[in-house]
């Protein structure tokens, strides 16, 4: 993913937005990431494209409002996205 592909954090939403729905794998590779005990610096590397070396903080924040965002998806998210399969 290129660096110009996602936001420094995701957009505040209480519903889907095209961001989300463009961001699914990341949000995915996130949680894996972090359910396997990755560390958030490879993590954020590997799924952002970012040194976290050279931008330190704009890495921790990227990767955790990725991952709170990805959260959001599995226990809110996933709802919206089943309503609008109905469709």
């Amino acid at each position: 993913m290129a660096q110009s592909d996602f936001l420094d954090a995701p957009p505040e939403s209480s519903v889907l937005t095209d961001y989300d729905r463009e961001h699914m794998k990341a949000y995915m590779r996130a949680l894996d990431a972090d359910a396997e005990g990755a560390d958030w610096r490879e993590a954020v590397a590997v799924i952002f494209g970012l040194d976290p070396e050279a931008e330190p903080e704009r890495a921790r924040r990227v990767h955790d409002s990725h991952l709170a965002r990805a959260r959001w998806m599995t226990e809110h998210g996933y709802k919206l996205l089943l309503r609008e399969g109905g469709r």
